[in-house]
């Protein structure tokens, strides 16, 4: 589904749509060292994340520990449902660049998987971010991030988290 398509579909997704994260979470990364750079080494790493409602649960904050092997990192990851679109947007907060807020990515959930896309620049160039949230009715969910250099035609999926809940 492209970002037309997305926003074409009137009736999927809703508030309750990422109530599968709250909770503590042991999260394990697996990301390309370089992005569209014909890269195929990975780095495997680990981290935590907790994750509540806000907003009276139009929304949601995750607290992230990210353990990159160069070292370990904050960030956070808001994210807000807006009723009129049936659409999420979800913003990060990297606590190495405290003044810096990503670009939202904007999508939604349908039969259980959710699908973002956003507008960025890598290295000065133009490409588009995908989000996709998988498996999010089982007890591991996963999230990938792609990047597409050509309009969304290809994509290189760069980073994978898979979660384990923490009692």
């Amino acid at each position: 589904m492209n970002a037309a398509e997305l926003i074409a579909t009137p009736h999927a997704g809703t508030s309750h749509d990422f109530d599968f994260i709250f909770g503590h979470w042991r999260v394990h990364h697996r990301r390309l060292r370089e992005r569209l750079a014909g890269c195929t080494e990975w780095e495997v790493f680990d981290g935590v994340s907790i994750a509540q409602p806000l907003l009276g649960g139009q929304g949601t904050l995750d607290d992230n520990i990210i353990n990159l092997p160069q070292g370990s990192y904050r960030a956070a990851t808001m994210r807000a449902f807006d009723p009129a679109t049936r659409q999420w947007s979800i913003w990060w907060l990297d606590g190495r660049y405290p003044r810096q807020v990503d670009v939202p990515m904007v999508g939604r959930f349908e039969g259980g998987e959710g699908v973002f896309y956003a507008d960025e620049t890598l290295r000065g160039m133009a490409i588009k971010v995908r989000f996709l949230w998988l498996r999010t009715a089982t007890p591991s969910p996963r999230w990938e991030q792609a990047f597409s250099p050509d309009g969304g035609k290809t994509w290189e999926t760069n980073w994978e988290m898979d979660f384990e809940r923490l009692a």
